[in-house]
């Protein structure tokens, strides 16, 4: 036997009237809440997974998920109150796209029943798309300059925002650029700051899979002189912006050969905010 729900409420007529009469409310109660959620900051999009327990709590009620977003502070570490539905689904992950690279947005999930009762919220998350981009080939200045420097972002228009077409410019060594790749006498590939004020750090303590493996930028660990590229390795660019708050690079070196390396990079285009991706907890 089925125990009864303790929202189900059953009424019995008085035994003076002679006969018996029911009422059944809706037998139905909200879901837990998704108890985790993660995600990973992608170019224009976030991607996002969180625990099925709600699903898992009750199969044959559980109907969907519903996304939620709202714009986040990150100066005053606040979700904000305009929250608005990304979209709903069966599974227990989601890309939320279309969004703006550099605005950070605050997350959470909520699961419904066939019944349509709402469950409360999951954990927030925070997150914010960033620029990123794959295999951009940069020659040693000893073999070509005019294709050994690299720029994360050049506000060419003067507003303070950074468009498609600013990012990731290839240019000459002995221009204004974040760094530049030089070759040593024993063949070795360098990553070299040159704009005043960069500086480049190694992020881990072992090769990365991908350019998303880069997470939050290091605190310490910054120099202004070069680092070997090493194929594999990450590495955090830290700069000045025109604004004169920091702003943060991320690049992955996928090849090195004699002359020239490929490498994929990654910008964070917010002011001051150290997260080139938001990797799962």
């Amino acid at each position: 036997m089925v125990a009864a729900s303790p929202y189900r409420v059953l009424l019995a007529a008085a035994a003076l009237t002679g006969c018996t009469q029911w009422t059944v409310l809706p037998d139905d109660e909200p879901l837990p809440p998704p108890a985790t959620l993660s995600s990973t900051s992608l170019d224009g999009a976030i991607a996002l997974r969180w625990a099925d327990t709600p699903y898992q709590a009750s199969p044959s009620r559980f109907l969907r998920y519903l996304v939620y977003s709202a714009p986040y502070d990150l100066d005053a570490d606040l979700c904000l109150a305009q929250w608005r539905l990304e979209g709903t689904t069966v599974a227990a992950e989601f890309i939320a796209g279309a969004l703006t690279n550099g605005a950070p947005r605050c997350f959470t999930i909520t699961a419904e029943t066939q019944g349509g009762l709402e469950s409360t919220r999951s954990p927030m998350r925070f997150d914010t798309p960033r620029f990123e981009a794959t295999a951009v080939a940069l020659s040693a200045a000893q073999v070509d300059a005019g294709q050994a420097g690299f720029r994360f972002w050049r506000d060419q228009n003067g507003d303070g925002g950074a468009s498609r077409s600013e990012l990731g410019r290839v240019g000459s060594a002995l221009g204004d650029i974040d760094f530049r790749v030089d070759r040593d006498g024993a063949g070795r590939l360098f990553l070299t700051p040159v704009r005043s004020g960069v500086e480049i750090a190694l992020y881990g303590n072992q090769p990365i899979t991908r350019l998303e493996d880069i997470d939050l930028a290091p605190v310490t660990g910054y120099a202004p002189s070069g680092i070997e590229a090493v194929a594999g390795w990450g590495y955090v660019v830290r700069m000045r912006g025109p604004d004169g708050f920091q702003r943060f690079g991320g690049v992955r070196v996928a090849y090195v050969g004699s002359n020239y390396l490929l490498l994929d990079w990654s910008f964070q285009s917010d002011p001051g905010n150290p997260e080139l991706l938001r990797a799962p907890e």
